[in-house]
């Protein structure tokens, strides 16, 4: 019985099974590779910072709108804090999913034989989807709307072959669902509409269109409902300034060439080869002169032989590429240039996360034709052409090879995304502070600073500032406002004794004293240049007579008391300060106070010796 099971087991589908466990391994082994970065501190602290509440869940990180995500993190954080493996965890199994479901998608589309396996492989050994596995703030937007997209159009050809309104409904569950983590699944429903218009639709180009909104209105109307109502929260809730726009048309040309050029036709064939670091995230596309100039050849070449192959069925998949990777990149061109990093938007791998999704269907449609609509004779003779002999030896020998070929390109590609990923300054600059908090003495205390640019960009202030980077962390670092022993962390997150760097007061008068502040008469203290009005760290090193409490001003802001301690000593203290003197009194009228060293600043760590 077991043995006639066994037999039972189509083995196309047992070949694809393997490839997605492969690549699954594949990816997971780079995925581990590597820590949580940039983006991720924030998004983890901000969960530390809140309870769980529906304003925690519908708060805009960056303009997305991200409520289930949130909640994902919120949980996780909770149990597990910085720990990566369970981001790692969730992401290589929603990669499972994704890979199973877009096996079932192209066994629902296409015609069933080995040629399945090529746009198999292209989707799931594609290097330019790397990030969407490896970082987690990518992962948590990208991999829920792969998901939904896939099976939003699973269910919309079920719709357009049974007519089933049930299909519509699980169609809309889907897409709601993807909204829940990304606004982006907003493009589920044009992308069902031009798969309809491109592959199913039959006649010319105005006929298609016509038959497509005629015949299949429904679906058009419960996408555009949700999407309205969907727009309409969103745009109330979005931050318009946040968005930029391009500064000038070659600026735009410079993102297309790279978008399609260097991206895409590389992506296509297991590119690019070559990598870019940019920083503690992922790497970008840099594909070679020689390398790029090939890859077009071959996406032309491709493109050549399935129109030939496939004539009306072939022009119709690259169609829809055309139509949907213009929409994908016309909206970032749209939205994401005009700034520092615009030169380098094109070779972006995260922007090419929905695009490689539907650029594998799209040669799988060219590549082995299209399963038709049943019921419906028309669409069958239009469109379908009779499936390769896959059967042939030659045919097998060819998609043999280009699947082997594609998937060694890919691998290939990924040692250099890997040797990239695997440099975190996240994870050292933590590691290190937390190893240094282990061993330090009791009563060690710092001053709120931003972590290095490196770790967290000082774009996502508050959230780069140390008290809400170690917020997840346990018994992590104590913030005060004064103290008269200051640590800091250094750029390697090491602890070290704290210094002053910035405006000095100028030299007293008083020989051995420098300048006598006595109860009841207040002393100015010239700076040496003016400080700048802002939030500054006042260290002020004093030798006094006996305890009391002294206050110190400078500028118009208010003034500033602290306890002064018999003997010699040094307060630290974070005020707001401006002017160029500094005003300093005792409050016990019997103590007298010498101080000849006052310097107001930024903290640094104390110099050596």
């Amino acid at each position: 019985m077991r043995a006639g099971r066994l037999a039972r087991v189509d083995p196309i589908s047992a070949v694809a099974g393997l490839l997605i466990a492969a690549s699954v391994v594949w990816r997971g082994s780079i995925t581990v590779r590597g820590y949580l970065t940039v983006d991720d501190f924030p998004i983890l602290a901000q969960a530390d910072a809140s309870a769980l509440t529906p304003g925690h869940l519908v708060a805009l990180y960056n303009n997305h709108f991200m409520p289930a995500g949130r909640l994902i993190v919120w949980i996780t954080e909770r149990l597990t804090g910085y720990e990566y493996w369970p981001y790692a965890t969730l992401m290589l199994l929603t990669q499972i999913a994704v890979g199973v479901a877009f096996y079932l998608l192209l066994r629902l589309m296409l015609p069933s034989s080995w040629a399945l396996l090529v746009p198999l492989s292209l989707f799931l050994f594609n290097p330019m989807t790397l990030e969407v596995t490896a970082w987690w703030a990518v992962g948590i937007n990208l991999l829920p709307m792969q998901l939904t997209m896939i099976l939003a159009l699973y269910a919309h050809v079920r719709y357009l072959r049974s007519g089933d309104h049930r299909h519509l409904a699980t169609m809309a569950l889907v897409m709601v669902a993807g909204l829940l983590f990304f606004e982006k699944a907003l493009f589920i429903a044009p992308l069902l509409f031009l798969v309809t218009l491109c592959l199913y639709a039959p006649g010319g180009p105005v006929r298609a269109l016509v038959t497509t909104v005629r015949r299949w209105w429904p679906s058009w109307a419960v996408l555009a409902g949700i999407s309205l109502v969907y727009l309409a929260a969103y745009l109330g809730m979005s931050n318009g300034s946040a968005l930029r726009t391009p500064s000038s048309a070659g600026e735009v040309g410079t993102f297309f060439r790279q978008f399609y050029g260097e991206s895409l036709a590389p992506g296509l064939l297991g590119g690019p080869w070559v990598w870019l670091d940019a920083g503690d995230g992922t790497a970008i596309s840099a594909p070679q002169q020689t390398a790029r100039w090939l890859s077009w050849a071959l996406v032309a070449l491709l493109i050549g032989v399935t129109i030939w192959l496939r004539r009306w069925v072939a022009v119709r998949a690259w169609t829809l590429l055309l139509l949907f990777s213009a929409l994908a990149s016309g909206l970032i061109a749209a939205t994401r240039l005009g700034s520092a990093l615009s030169g380098v938007s094109g070779l972006v791998p995260r922007y090419l996360g929905d695009v490689i999704l539907v650029a594998a269907l799209c040669v799988g449609v060219a590549v082995c034709g299209l399963r038709p609509l049943e019921a419906d004779a028309e669409t069958e003779d239009d469109l379908v052409p009779a499936p390769l002999r896959a059967r042939t030896q030659p045919v097998v020998v060819a998609l043999t090879t280009a699947v082997v070929l594609l998937i060694a390109s890919s691998v290939y590609s990924g040692t250099g995304f890997a040797a990239d990923w695997r440099i975190k300054a996240g994870r050292d600059y933590l590691r290190t502070a937390q190893a240094d908090l282990a061993v330090a003495e009791a009563g060690t205390v710092f001053m709120d600073q931003p972590v290095p640019e490196a770790v967290v960009p000082s774009l996502s202030y508050p959230w780069n500032m140390q008290s809400k980077f170690f917020g997840p962390v346990e018994n992590g670092p104590m913030f005060v406002t004064e103290a008269r022993k200051l640590s800091i962390f250094d750029e390697a997150g090491h602890v070290r004794p704290a210094w002053v760097n910035g405006v000095k007061a100028r030299p007293g008068p008083i020989k051995g004293c420098g300048y006598r502040v006595t109860g009841g008469r207040t002393v100015r203290i010239p700076l040496a240049a003016e400080a700048t009005d802002y939030w500054q760290v006042v260290r002020i090193s004093y030798l006094s007579d006996r305890d009391t409490t002294a206050t110190l001003q400078v500028g118009r802001h208010d003034p500033r008391s602290f306890d002064v301690h018999r003997g010699l000593n040094a307060m630290f203290l974070l005020m707001l300060v401006e002017g160029d003197e500094v005003v300093l009194d005792v409050l016990d009228r019997r103590a007298n106070l010498c101080t000849d060293e006052i310097e107001i600043g930024a903290l640094v760590p104390q110099p050596a010796g």
